[in-house]
């Protein structure tokens, strides 16, 4: 019994006991009650579970030029289903980019309850005002812990994989170009094993009656997506 309720202190399984006529002193429960050693508070992954309809992710990621300047990609995740809300390209982030684009991210009232980051000092005060101004929570990962923003990290980490990694970026022009061409296909094709194998938008079951199987090339060749047509 202790050790299905963690959350029950020795007075509550005294409770109980009784209740099952078991007659024992709430000391001796005490003593024999099991020893937990997550704590009784939520953990960081319960925290994550309990509010993902109401979680965004935003972190910043570098990309190379073929001229050797540095571009940053913002990026704005929404836990619920993973859908990646907003991204912009810049060379030069400040906190005031920043907080313009978590208003462009999140319009006509639509803003997140609680928005988890990292401590980076690119969200400054105009940044923290501008949450604060939008009614969002903002939820302030360790220092150094990538592993507490994993959504965000994994979409970073997928993006670099299956797009970025294979082409040469020349300029801003050019990694928007690549980012909007990977989005749609991220949210209208990719299968997610969190999503139960389906896409973001839902991809309908073609029943093989349907036509043979054509390939439909996505974010410039380097993936398909596979659809049945009539011949």
């Amino acid at each position: 019994m202790s050790a299905a309720n963690f959350l029950w202190g020795a007075p509550r399984l005294h409770g109980e006991l009784l209740k099952l006529g078991i007659e024992v002193s709430q000391a001796t429960v005490a003593k024999y009650m099991a020893k937990h050693r997550k704590p009784p508070s939520q953990t960081w992954q319960t925290f994550l579970e309990n509010h993902v309809k109401q979680l965004v992710s935003i972190d910043f990621f570098v990309v190379p030029t073929l001229t050797f300047s540095i571009l940053y990609v913002f990026l704005v995740l929404a836990h619920d289903r993973r859908r990646i809300v907003h991204f912009n390209v810049t060379e030069h982030p400040t906190a005031e980019w920043t907080a313009a684009q978590i208003v462009q991210a999140f319009p006509w009232d639509r803003a997140p309850q609680f928005l988890l980051r990292d401590r980076d000092s690119i969200y400054g005060a105009a940044f923290r005002a501008q949450t604060k101004s939008l009614d969002i929570s903002e939820v302030i990962t360790a220092f150094q812990s990538p592993w507490q923003s994993p959504y965000v990290e994994r979409l970073i980490g997928s993006i670099r994989r299956e797009c970025l990694d294979h082409v040469v970026i020349t300029n801003e022009l050019s990694l928007r170009r690549h980012l909007f061409s990977y989005v749609r296909y991220y949210h209208g094709a990719r299968c997610h094993l969190s999503l139960g194998k389906d896409s973001h938008d839902g991809r309908t079951v073609q029943p093989p009656e349907m036509g043979k199987i054509f390939a439909v090339p996505e974010v410039g060749g380097l993936h398909h997506r596979y659809e049945r047509k009539a011949a």
